[in-house]
């Protein structure tokens, strides 16, 4: 697989945003890290928040294709489950971009903050679309889907905080376990 330099940027200012932050990264780091210029590495981008922005943007776009499959499965808990699946598969494989796209997101401009929060919730979206089918088809017990949303997001999310891809779970192995708690809650007269 031919990588360009483009996409070196890219990925090893994922790994250091990750590691060290993205404020506390300069672009001098970047640059030392890829054994280029600065000026090398401004011919490809106009700005550390460029960098930003484009990892995010990345990010998001492969998350919700990720997410967008589990929609056409008709059943709503076998397409939450495929949704927090898929959610948790793509921040493992991942990890330094969705890291960076989570954390970094204050860090972007009012405009590109707009943006990139537009895909945000186009992913969360989905997500209620599940849960609103589940409800009306009488899956789901009558629930706030808008907070239900937040909540599985939230501890898909929160694994940014813990989960370690070489550690010993996967994140589906994690989604799955996760699913199992949120169906208790909302399964109709309990399971």
């Amino acid at each position: 697989m031919v990588t360009t330099t483009r996409d070196r940027i890219l990925e090893e200012a994922a790994k250091l945003f990750t590691e060290k932050g993205y404020e506390a990264t300069s672009v001098q780091d970047l640059a030392q890290a890829l054994g280029l210029s600065k000026a090398a590495l401004y011919h490809h981008f106009g700005s550390k928040e460029e960098i930003l922005y484009e990892i995010s943007l990345l990010a998001l776009k492969g998350l919700v294709a990720a997410g967008e499959k589990a929609l056409e499965v008709a059943d709503p808990k076998e397409a939450l489950r495929r949704f927090m699946e898929a959610h948790a598969r793509y921040f493992e494989e991942n990890y330094p971009f969705f890291v960076t796209m989570l954390q970094g997101i204050k860090s972007l401009s009012p405009e590109n903050r707009l943006k990139t929060i537009a895909l945000r919730d186009r992913h969360e979206e989905n997500l209620r679309a599940i849960l609103r089918r589940g409800v009306e088809q009488g899956v789901f017990r009558e629930v706030d889907v808008a907070l239900a949303g937040r909540a599985v997001l939230s501890m898909l999310n929160w694994m940014i905080r813990w989960f370690r891809p070489d550690g010993p779970m996967r994140a589906e192995e994690v989604a799955r376990a996760y699913h199992d708690l949120i169906l208790r809650g909302l399964e109709r007269g309990g399971a």
